[in-house]
């Protein structure tokens, strides 16, 4: 997200002498921490939607018709935020990394090449979005088979009882590996992630200033910009979120010992041949809801906590 914290401020001598002063520049640990709070604070408010979007989207591959009404008499309404904890996590290490390593090197690029342009926003968001997913994978994982192991039959459950539980046992039953199993999609998914919704956000939140008349990185224009990011992004990474879950949380086959899927292009051509194509978008609502509403949430709860921590600099 562009904000005018991290801008650098150009002489411009047209610009009368009432324009508002350029804000300071805040320090790289309050970049990287309100980043990480912000994506805290706004996957609490979306998790629900999360759990429900790898519900729905798992179903199919379960051979299983899923019900959102079922899913609730069945487990529960707090069943939907099973993993919160490891979701929680997962932000520390993706929000943080993602969002406050995009800042700091479009800045930095800004001072090699002079201007902060959009083909640079696409080539820094999606190297840090990579870089973030690869740091994060753990969590993700972790998060994902919580959040759909009340749904699998009985036989099948892995019954965790917590992010300690279910972190523990994955290393000990499956190994290391398995916590960066389904890394490749996840990473490819963050790349697209960094261009489709920081890079976008931080787009459109100068086209809103400029054609809107909004103020920049008001509550108003980080909303309308970060609605419009979430929509884009959440319909170019469904297919390759869909094939994160679905690799994440694969069970080997009992007779022959071998994980159904290999990788992100044999599982697309697999759920393509054999469910269709738009098998991959299984769950899009609530998975838009979950991505338009986290990226609102939290590029306000992010801009809301640097507001703040300039007020009490003041």
């Amino acid at each position: 997200m562009a904000t005018a914290s991290t801008s650098i401020a150009v002489t411009n001598p047209n610009m009368s002498s009432t324009s508002p002063p350029t804000p300071a520049v805040l320090p790289k640990p309050v970049v990287f921490a309100s980043s990480g709070l912000g994506g805290m604070i706004g996957w609490v408010i979306v998790h629900p939607a999360n759990t429900t979007a790898v519900r729905m989207n798992l179903a199919s591959m379960q051979g299983t018709k899923f019900s959102f009404r079922n899913m609730i008499k069945e487990n529960g309404f707090m069943s939907l935020y099973d993993g919160l904890a490891a979701g929680v996590w997962r932000q520390v290490f993706y929000a943080t990394t993602r969002f406050g390593l995009f800042e700091v090197c479009r800045d930095k690029l800004h001072d090699i090449r002079g201007k902060t342009d959009f083909a640079g926003r696409v080539v820094v968001g999606a190297a840090t979005g990579a870089t973030a997913a690869l740091i994060s994978c753990p969590m993700e994982v972790a998060t994902v088979r919580m959040s759909n192991d009340a749904t699998l039959p009985l036989a099948e459950r892995r019954n965790y009882t917590g992010m300690v539980d279910v972190v523990k046992r994955i290393y000990t039953e499956e190994g290391a590996k398995a916590f960066w199993r389904g890394s490749v999609p996840f990473a490819q998914r963050a790349a697209l992630v960094g261009v489709f919704q920081v890079a976008t956000l931080d787009q459109f939140k100068e086209l809103y200033a400029h054609y809107l008349n909004q103020k920049k990185n008001s509550i108003p224009n980080v909303f309308c910009s970060a609605m419009t990011s979430g929509l884009i992004y959440s319909i170019a990474t469904m297919p390759l979120e869909a094939a994160k879950n679905r690799l994440a949380s694969q069970k080997p086959d009992a007779v022959t010992g071998k994980l159904p899927y290999t990788s992100t292009l044999q599982l697309m051509r697999s759920v393509s041949a054999n469910e269709g194509f738009l098998a991959l978008y299984n769950g899009f609502l609530p998975y838009y809801l979950r991505c338009g509403g986290h990226t609102v949430s939290m590029f306000i709860a992010v801009q809301i906590l640097r507001d703040y921590y300039r007020s009490t600099m003041e």
